[in-house]
């Protein structure tokens, strides 16, 4: 026996009703995921609007010490011998910049902490528009809400490099259009610093000599590459300058 074929308008209904039920999927599919994006965004700019009245608020009776805001962390050549505990505070999440960060050498007098508290200070690269706050650590976490200084490099005004790293989609949205010899801004707790950019380049995330310990006071700001690329991006864009001018007080 042969099944009897079901009447072509009862067919189409069918095929009717299931693509209007996808249809109402995708499209709350796509109302969550704008959600989900909105929430992050605001949160971040929610964040960055706090810690610059904060900023504002600590530099409006004049310069502090940057390390009196950021503690010293135990050098790691004092913990090799020590073994961690149970149940201590767990490490922050990963973050696509850390396989590069991964390996690099510490700056000497660098200070550093975890967590998103630590206020750094502002950057800003005034031709291209940019602006943001800058807070010490490099995790998820902390680049998800601000530009992160990277533990282990100099801090602004000391010998040396200091390593800041930011998103490419995000705060540093607007890096692809520095150029050579654009002046950058870095005002701190401590007092501001210029500097000059001296090159841009494309690195792989394996090269960590970039982030090395240099003689004079230098700045390298770190980003995934390419910008337009979706996912985690393949390369690193390096921008180095070196400081012009520096004022305390």
């Amino acid at each position: 026996m042969t099944r009897k074929a079901l009447p072509r308008k009862q067919v189409s209904r069918r095929i009717q009703s299931f693509l209007h039920w996808c249809s109402h999927c995708f499209l709350l599919a796509g109302l969550l995921a704008l959600g989900c994006y909105g929430f992050v965004w605001a949160n971040a700019r929610l964040y960055q609007a706090y810690l610059s009245w904060r900023f504002d608020q600590m530099t409006k009776d004049g310069p502090v010490s940057i390390t009196g805001v950021i503690p010293p962390r135990t050098p790691p050549n004092l913990m090799q011998n020590e073994k961690p505990a149970r149940d201590t505070v767990r490490p922050p999440a990963k973050s696509p910049l850390r396989s590069f960060q991964a390996g690099r050498s510490p700056s000497p007098g660098a200070d550093s902490a975890a967590g998103t508290d630590s206020l750094i200070g502002r950057i800003g690269v005034p031709r291209i528009g940019l602006s943001a706050i800058v807070v010490e650590g490099d995790d998820k976490a902390t680049l998800g809400v601000a530009v992160g200084h990277i533990p282990s490099t100099a801090l602004p005004g000391q010998r040396g490099n200091v390593g800041i790293a930011g998103h490419r989609d995000t705060f540093f949205r607007r890096l692809h259009k520095i150029r050579k010899n654009d002046v950058i801004t870095l005002s701190t707790l401590s007092g501001s610093y210029q500097y000059r950019v001296e090159s841009i380049e494309v690195v792989e995330p394996s090269d960590t000599e970039v982030l090395k310990p240099t003689s004079q006071p230098t700045l390298t700001l770190v980003t995934c590459y390419p910008f337009s690329y979706v996912g985690s991006a393949p390369e690193r864009f390096i921008v180095r300058a070196r400081q012009i001018a520096a004022q305390s007080g």
